[in-house]
């Protein structure tokens, strides 16, 4: 008997409980960091400027303001070192999966909407099951690294009947990573339409979702939805297993989304 088949039947099953109840595995991790629009100092853009991947803006509707994207944040911390009056600080909030790409924006007020009839869609067809094809479409592999911690015995993603497939014309779903190369259009058109019907779209990570860093340069463009519909973002650089989990069972209407306009509800985080 191998060593670590006798060493797993020793320690029983690892595989946690989550997200019915126990540990997600993500205590410590950094997530998105909160945004406290009522601290920022009139007249500062430090924030703006030490942003990269161009998460935070002036808006000028009236008045200048700071705006915020989650869909092009990264999560590198270095808008909250960077603000000298705590309008930013770090969280560990990741469930940032949503079904509108606006909301990941911030909004002054957070915008309530009902669950559309894809959803219910959703429901009927699949039940508690999910056939997933993955195309990397230029990703530094930092996705791929989170999405293989999926298959590990924690979190031991086939328990929920979610399952990963080599074919897309097995698949239910497209899972995305990468910030859509120019190069990787036709493939991915070729792999949506081998899908059969009904077929879903997710953009997984910050590249997908809005490009990234790299967004709107000679390579790319600025995300997935300039070239597939996109029925659940989620963002991240990389985005955690945990956070990987809630956007499938988001998707399936297995769980709720947390996100709008912007405002993580963290009454369930």
């Amino acid at each position: 008997m191998p060593l670590w088949t006798l060493f797993g039947l020793s320690r029983g099953n690892a595989s946690t409980r989550w997200p019915a109840s126990g540990d997600d595995g993500q205590a410590g991790v950094l997530g998105m960091p909160r945004f406290h629009p009522d601290k920022c100092r009139e007249g500062c853009s430090d924030c703006v400027e030490a942003c990269v991947p161009r998460a935070l803006f002036i808006q000028r509707d009236g008045e200048a303001r700071l705006g915020m994207d989650y869909g092009r944040c990264v999560a590198c911390q270095l808008c909250v070192e960077a603000c000298p009056a705590g309008a930013l600080e770090a969280s560990e909030d990741w469930a940032f999966g949503v079904r509108r790409r606006e909301d990941l924006v911030w909004a002054d007020e957070s915008v309530r909407h009902e669950a559309s009839r894809l959803n219910h869609r959703i429901r009927q067809v699949f039940g508690r099951s999910l056939h997933v094809r993955h195309v990397d479409a230029g990703s530094c592999n930092g996705c791929e690294s989170e999405l293989q911690a999926l298959g590990n015995p924690f979190y031991n993603l086939h328990r929920l009947g979610i399952f990963f497939t080599p074919s897309p014309r097995f698949a239910d779903l497209l899972l995305v990573t990468g910030p859509v190369t120019y190069a990787m259009h036709g493939p991915l058109l070729a792999a949506y339409q081998a899908m059969p019907e009904p077929r879903f779209v997710m953009a997984m990570g910050t590249c997908a979702v809005s490009g990234g860093t790299n967004g709107g340069g000679y390579a790319c463009g600025n995300g997935l939805d300039e070239v597939l519909p996109v029925d659940v973002y989620l963002p991240g650089c990389p985005p955690n297993p945990a956070a990987m989990i809630h956007a499938l069972l988001l998707l399936l209407e297995r769980r709720q989304q947390k996100a709008q306009g912007g405002r993580l509800d963290r009454s369930e985080t």
